[in-house]
C-alpha cells in the first residue's frame, strides 16, 4: 500500500510543494519541488532512503537531492549529515558518501550539489540509519540546522 500526502507551503525560497510518501512497510520519504525561484536554503536539501529487496544483510537506498531551483549559482557544498556510528557492511565510495567522526557524514566530498543533482548510493546494515540534514555551505555562508 502506497499512502501520499501533498501540502503546498510558503518558504524563504518561494512556495514548495511537498510530497510524503508512506509504504507498506511505514517508511517515509519526503520529495520536494520548489515552484518559484528565489535564493536556495537548507531546506532545499532533500534526504530520502528505502530498503532495498535483497536476502542476507539487508541494503538500504539513499538519495540525497538539491531541489532549490534558483538560477543564483550558489549551490550548497560542505554538506554534512547527522549519521550516528554510521558503517556498511558494503563499500561506501567516500567520494561520494564519507563518516568523518561520530555523527557526522560528508556528502559528495565536500564539493557543490548542483541544481536537480541526485547522490545516490547502497549501504548494508542490519538496520537503517536515521540521516539528517546537519550542516551546509550557501554562498560562503555556514548554515546549521539547530535542533
Amino acid at each position: 500500500m502506497l499512502m501520499i500526502a501533498v501540502a503546498n507551503q510558503g518558504s524563504s525560497s518561494g512556495l514548495v510543494n511537498e510530497t510524503l510518501l508512506f509504504s507498506n512497510n511505514n517508511q517515509q520519504q519526503h520529495h520536494r519541488k520548489l515552484l518559484l525561484h528565489g535564493s536556495c536554503s537548507t531546506r532545499d536539501i532533500s534526504i530520502s532512503q528505502s530498503k532495498d529487496t535483497t536476502s542476507g544483510i539487508p541494503q538500504y537506498i539513499v538519495q540525497i537531492v538539491n531541489t532549490c531551483t534558483a538560477s543564483s549559482g550558489c549551490y550548497p557544498s560542505r554538506i554534512h549529515l547527522h549519521c550516528g556510528w554510521f558503517a556498511s557492511a558494503r563499500i561506501v565510495n567516500p567520494k561520494t558518501f564519507k563518516r568523518l567522526s561520530y555523527d557526522d557524514c560528508l556528502v559528495n566530498g565536500g564539493r557543490p550539489l548542483q541544481n536537480s543533482q541526485v547522490i545516490r548510493f547502497t549501504y548494508s546494515n542490519s538496520f537503517m540509519y536515521p540521516l539528517a540534514f546537519k550542516s551546509a555551505t550557501f554562498c560562503g555562508q555556514r548554515f546549521t540546522k539547530r535542533v
